[in-house]
């Protein structure tokens, strides 16, 4: 397969899974809140004001515990589970390719270096 073969349909991949497995998660629920106002522009006129009297900057307040980490990634795992063992099933691939029209609307992806510096890969280590 030519590179940009390879290319495409990893972009095309990345975003039905995007769209099919992350969108319409848990992750929708944080996303419903009320948004706070800022005059600034970058949040740093906001505080919350937690039951104990603390007045935390919006950028310090975590917004979801552990218990909601961990039931978003719970989530968001068998749903990928889910998308692999599927994805040769005809009647998934249609429904599938349904999303993908949502999807192909969304930018085109970008190789994330920091996540290769993060897990400790750079490119071409696969031939080494």
């Amino acid at each position: 397969m030519n590179p940009a073969d390879k290319d495409r349909i990893a972009a095309s991949l990345a975003k039905i899974m995007a769209m099919m497995c992350v969108r319409n998660t848990g992750l929708e629920t944080l996303h419903a809140g009320t948004v706070p106002v800022t005059q600034t522009g970058d949040y740093a006129d906001v505080f919350v004001l937690d039951a104990a009297g603390r007045r935390i900057p919006w950028a310090e307040v975590s917004h979801l515990d552990d218990d909601r980490m961990r039931d978003l990634m719970r989530e968001i795992v068998n749903r990928l589970y889910t998308f692999h063992v599927s994805c040769d099933d005809p009647g998934f691939l249609q429904r599938a390719d349904r999303w993908m029209t949502v999807s192909k609307k969304w930018d085109e992806p970008e190789l994330d270096r920091k996540f290769l510096g993060v897990i400790g890969y750079g490119p071409g280590e696969a031939e080494k």
